[in-house]
């Protein structure tokens, strides 16, 4: 059966002035995977989520998701989680919900408010009296409660505490539509690859190597971050 991909670059390139933070990437991410996008900081991982979800510009090159150039309509397919909270400090989760269902048509609000449930968070709450973790925690829940077509979700579990990574985990894994993608760039290798399908390691806006990760661990003996910690040992700034 011929494999359908979610999200397609050719050449995207991304400069700030003499600066670049992708060098003509060209990449293919299929539909029904977890893919980790994993690098040091300052790769070009969160330049990548911005231009996929429509924030930037690219300099040069092409982005596609589901065959669409990015623009408004593809904006309808794509569920961004930034790396930091992005509500305001007084704004209530309940309001938070409102607007995500009027704004967003595929907004499971009843989905919502199980997982906020679960986690111990009050929509009458305000962000501003949620601790960091359970902002982040409110954020994902908004997030993966829409049946997006693509998931870019950025630092999902770096401001949580170990016991609720693999809550969060598992909230990503059940919470998407098996025909989409989702992408998770993060840090805590360790903590996250066991749900990762696939991955790229990304260095200076480059992919230097991605694949399957089970038929890595296998072929290598390595763990996806022992692996990673191997490739960029030697490698500047690093």
């Amino acid at each position: 059966m011929e494999e359908r991909y979610t999200l397609k670059t050719t050449g995207l390139t991304k400069r700030y002035g003499d600066l670049g933070a992708l060098e003509e990437l060209t990449v293919s991410l299929p539909q029904g995977k977890i893919i980790g996008l994993l690098g040091p900081n300052g790769s070009g991982k969160t330049t990548f989520m911005k231009l996929a979800a429509g924030l930037l510009t690219p300099t040069s090159g092409g982005i596609e998701i589901c065959g669409e150039p990015v623009g408004p309509k593809t904006k309808a397919m794509v569920s961004y989680l930034p790396d930091r909270p992005y509500f305001g400090r007084q704004t209530r989760v309940s309001e938070q919900l409102d607007f995500f269902g009027d704004f967003y048509d595929d907004f499971d609000r009843q989905r919502a408010e199980q997982m906020l449930t679960a986690l111990g968070i009050r929509p009458e709450a305000r962000f501003r009296e949620l601790s960091k973790g359970n902002q982040e925690k409110a954020q994902l829940v908004l997030v993966m409660s829409r049946r997006a077509k693509l998931y870019l979700l950025d630092e999902p579990i770096g401001g949580v505490d170990p016991a609720a990574r693999d809550y969060i985990l598992n909230t990503i894994i059940s919470n998407y539509d098996p025909q989409a993608t989702v992408v998770i760039s993060t840090h805590l290798i360790a903590d996250v690859e066991r749900v990762l399908d696939e991955f790229l390691f990304l260095y200076q806006g480059r992919v230097i190597r991605g694949g399957n990760a089970d038929t890595v661990r296998e072929e290598t003996g390595k763990s996806l971050d022992e692996l990673f910690r191997e490739v960029f040992k030697c490698l500047p700034n690093c």
